[in-house]
């Protein structure tokens, strides 16, 4: 299967300005992204998305590749759909969110695999298990309900599922997908849906359009970088890797 895995890099972020090139053990993140997930055994090309010159330009010195996509796409899915079609070859699209510096490129290729038993799958993503009670009430981490085999219910914001008895795991949304690349051209045209627009969670729209969404579990703990302190771990983590 020919795998396209694409790292949206915007430069513009509420919190942390010119996120995307801030450093991490001396090298731009972004970089650090794209060093990992071009290590997945499964992805055929990686390419970072961005809107800005300078991303574009700290990618290709580092010797990576990268495309300009335009600035006034709505969403992240928007500015995917237009990747994929610049690609008619890809026939599977991997989205890498461009703050994700500690993907690991084991779970990249686990997300593609699950393709490759079911034939008639159009999107997949990831989840990881909360036990920290605060962490499961942040609104700021989505949480997920499958079912027994491991496709989507529901995604929310709010605690997943009400804890009235006590034993049954909660789930974050980690939010790394994969699509076939003709869904997600259409999925990229379909209206937004009220429960979308309700959670501000592009991926119900899916649901509620009655597609299918397979859910990997991993055990996998993320850092994401959305403030300065997440970057401060980071390197921190970088630093004892040796990297």
């Amino acid at each position: 299967m020919n795998v396209l895995c694409v790292i949206p890099a915007r430069y513009a972020s509420t919190r942390l300005p010119g996120k995307p090139l801030k450093d991490i053990a001396g090298k731009p993140m972004v970089c650090r992204v794209y060093d990992r997930a071009a290590k997945a055994a499964k992805v055929s090309r990686t390419l970072v998305a961005t809107d800005d010159e300078r991303i574009l330009q700290a990618v290709e010195e580092h010797g990576g590749e990268a495309m300009m996509t335009r600035k006034d796409h709505p969403t992240g899915t928007d500015r995917l759909a237009e990747v994929a079609a610049a690609f008619p070859d890809a026939e599977l699209i991997i989205n890498v969110q461009g703050d994700e510096p500690l993907i690991e490129p084991a779970l990249i290729d686990e997300l593609a695999s699950v393709f490759e038993t079911d034939s008639e799958l159009q999107m997949a993503t990831v989840k990881t298990e909360m036990t920290e009670k605060d962490e499961q009430e942040n609104p700021n981490n989505v949480k997920v309900v499958t079912d027994k085999n491991g496709y989507a219910l529901y995604f929310s914001r709010s605690l997943l599922p009400y804890p009235r008895h006590a034993g049954c795991p909660v789930y974050k949304h980690i939010g790394i997908y994969a699509y076939k690349r003709d869904f997600l051209l259409q999925y990229a045209k379909m209206e937004s849906t009220p429960l979308e627009t309700a959670e501000s969670l592009e991926q119900l729209r899916a649901l509620e359009n009655g597609y299918r969404i397979k859910v990997v579990e991993t055990k996998a703990k993320f850092v994401g970088v959305d403030t300065a302190e997440d970057l401060q771990k980071v390197n921190e983590i970088y630093q004892k890797m040796g990297l």
